[in-house]
């Protein structure tokens, strides 16, 4: 990727999350969607304490909803809009921009990037307000493992894309999934409460290191008798998200130009016409 196209896509991807912002619509809908769920939650557990632990019920679902802001971001919207793009001939078009793919990419990836910081910074703040949440104990983590956790599922999410027949049958495809990845993945509770083949696989997904990373900057190390050996293991964290990113960087762009290319004018009037049932 040259200079030209990242600064296109970093562009491209504030300038889509801006116009996302003044879209009254979505704003609501991105609000009540998350965050307006995750307050009546806290509202309703309050801040009573997970019992054996000084660590409040609030702070375990922090951690969930933030982590479920990114899986959310990544592997359900981005999807939606990638197979979107693709109908309404956007990736079409890219064929014949030189370094359009990478630009498109990383435009993508900055947007998520933006509505996750945006989501997760009301989520922590109503936590704090309303559910005696402790603010958390290493914000170096937490930037790191939310920015690399971004970066590893958006080519996933871009792959999926992809792949999807649709934007319409897109979302009934990847709740269930995404709900599965989310439970075994120690989001909803403790990955060692699960089979040990569960944990195997679990491990292999970029999900269950971003929860993990998020436990780390939030809980205390005496909550490390729920971890997977007994520790955090945040250099495996940042290698297995790392490597994630890479890979799905170096397998996006390829598979996006393989699907354009069997795409066509044709083909694209073709289905706009069936969709408008003419």
């Amino acid at each position: 990727m040259n200079a030209k196209a990242l600064r296109i896509g970093l562009r491209r991807g504030w300038l889509e999350h801006a116009h996302l912002v003044k879209d009254r619509r979505e704003l609501i809908t991105t609000l009540v969607g998350t965050v307006g769920v995750f307050v009546m939650l806290t509202a309703w557990i309050g801040d009573q304490q997970v019992e054996g632990t000084n660590v409040s019920s609030g702070t375990y679902m922090t951690i969930g909803f933030l982590a479920f802001t990114v899986f959310s971001n990544g592997l359900m919207t981005l999807p939606i809009a990638i197979a979107t793009d693709r109908e309404d001939g956007t990736l079409l078009r890219l064929r014949s921009i030189p370094g359009g793919v990478p630009a498109y990419l990383v435009g993508r990836a900055v947007t998520v990037l933006c509505q996750i910081v945006v989501q997760g910074t009301l989520i922590l703040a109503t936590g704090v307000a309303l559910g005696n949440v402790a603010m958390p104990r290493d914000w170096v983590t937490l930037a790191w493992v939310t920015l690399l956790g971004t970066l590893a599922v958006v080519p996933l999410g871009a792959a999926i894309g992809c792949m999807l027949p649709g934007p319409k049958a897109g979302a009934g495809i990847l709740a269930l999934p995404t709900m599965i990845l989310m439970v075994t993945s120690g989001v909803m509770l403790p990955v060692t409460f699960m089979p040990e083949a569960v944990q195997w696989v679990s491990q292999a997904f970029p999900l269950y290191w971003q929860g993990l990373g998020l436990r780390a900057a939030f809980l205390p190390d005496t909550m490390l008798a729920a971890e997977i050996g007994g520790s955090w293991r945040l250099p495996w964290a940042a290698a297995a998200l790392t490597a994630w990113t890479v890979a799905g960087t170096l397998l996006v762009p390829w598979l996006i130009r393989r699907v354009t290319r069997r795409e066509s004018g044709s083909r694209l009037a073709e289905r706009q016409l069936a969709a408008q049932g003419i």
